[in-house]
Formats: C-alpha cells, structure tokens, sequence
C-alpha cells in the first residue's frame, strides 16, 4: 500500500508539472515505477500521458506550431523504430548513461547559447531523439524541450502536448505488435487516472504564471535533472 500511494502521489505530481510547464511527467513518474514497479515501464507511463497531452493541447489550442509539430513527427516516426530496436539489443543502464550524458551536456550548452533559429533539421533531429528515448524509456521531454526553450510558454506546452500525442500513440503500437505492451500496464494505468486528472486541473492555476524566463530556467532544469536521473 505504501508503494501504491508513492506512486498515485508520482503521478498527481507529474500531472501538475507537465500540465504547468509542458514537461516533466515521465521525469517524475518513470524513476518510481523503475522503482517498485519496473514492469510497468515504459507501457503505463504512456498511456497516462495520453490523455494529459489531450487536455494540454485542447486547452491551448491556438497556440499550437504546426510547421514543428509536422516535423518533428516525422523525426518522431524514424525515432520509434530506433527505440524499439535498442530495446531488443541494448542494455537498459547504457541506454540511461547515454540519454543522461547526452541530455546534460546538450542543457549545458543551451544555457550558454543565445536563441537560434527553428529549421527543419533542427525539429526532426529532436523528433528523431525522442522516438528513441520514449520508446525505449518512456522519456521523452529533454529535446523537444530544450528546442522551444526561447518560445512563449504556450507554444511550448501546447505544441510539445500535440507531439506526444501522436509520437505516444504511435510507440504503444510498437510496443503492443512487438509484444511488449501487456493487461497489467493498461489496467494499473486506469487506476492511476484519478490521479492524473487531479494533477493535470490543478496545473490550470500554475500555467499561466510560468512564461519567459522563468520558462526557459525551468525547461533548463527538467533537462539537467532528467539527464541526472537517467545516470543514477
């Protein structure tokens, strides 16, 4: 029971922050499942995002970039068989020691970076890296973050909310025709989403507060932790 309770805990949290800053919700969950539940992983945490990025991008809708959406799906697609494949032949520490030294080192190189222009190669690079990581781990935030870390906090939330959607749906189906998306992850997941849908309507306080600068240090900080957390 105190697993279970750290756990719905997890998820309301990570409800919040995804829904406040655009990310963050596999950063929260994802390392206490690997913890009292690593079967679950990376199936539940998937499914419970799905309708937390339905509820984002609905709710700000018109803030949506659709040129970087189209793009970084199309990254987001070549990436997914490339997770599905380091989960076949790679061993999950050196995945987590790449995606940690990579994600800090990249965090630490947009701090000292000023803006720089959103191109094509740029969105499906970041689409390409998060089909990898999601796929394999279920993290997924750190490049689309780090990309759209000088854009309004709407357009982030809101466009990042409609590529996890899509790139989201299609990994479960990876995960589901190669076999590795079971009963126990869906159902564990429905349970969970009291808690989800608490976290994600208490964000509607916090995500108008979270803009500018203040955006851009908190996309920062998700990716140097989250680069923390997969080391560790």
């Amino acid at each position: 029971m105190t697993h279970w309770m750290l756990i719905v805990l997890a998820v309301a949290a990570g409800g919040v922050l995804q829904g406040s800053t655009g990310v963050g919700f596999a950063l929260v969950v994802s390392p206490v499942l690997a913890i009292f539940a690593p079967a679950l992983l990376p199936g539940c945490v998937l499914i419970l995002m799905l309708p937390l990025n339905a509820y984002v991008a609905w709710r700000e809708r018109r803030a949506i970039d659709w040129t970087g959406v189209t793009w970084i799906t199309a990254g987001r697609v070549v990436g997914g068989f490339g997770g599905l494949m380091v989960l076949t032949l790679l061993p999950g520490n050196a995945l987590r020691l790449f995606v940690g030294v990579a994600t800090i080192l990249t965090a630490f190189g947009s701090m000292l970076s000023g803006n720089f222009t959103l191109r094509p190669p740029v969105f499906i690079g970041a689409g390409v890296i998060t089909g990898i990581t999601e796929t394999a781990t279920g993290i997924g935030g750190p490049p689309l973050a780090l990309v759209y870390q000088h854009q309004p906090g709407s357009v982030l939330r809101a466009t990042l909310a409609v590529c996890f959607l899509v790139g989201q749906l299609f990994s479960l189906v990876l995960l589901a025709v190669s076999g590795r998306l079971d009963h126990a992850q869906l159902d564990t997941a429905l349970w969970l989403l009291p808690a989800l849908g608490g976290g994600a309507l208490l964000s509607r306080w916090l995500h108008g507060r979270i803009d500018g600068r203040p955006m851009r240090l908190a996309m920062l900080g998700f990716a140097f932790v989250s680069g923390v957390i997969c080391l560790v």
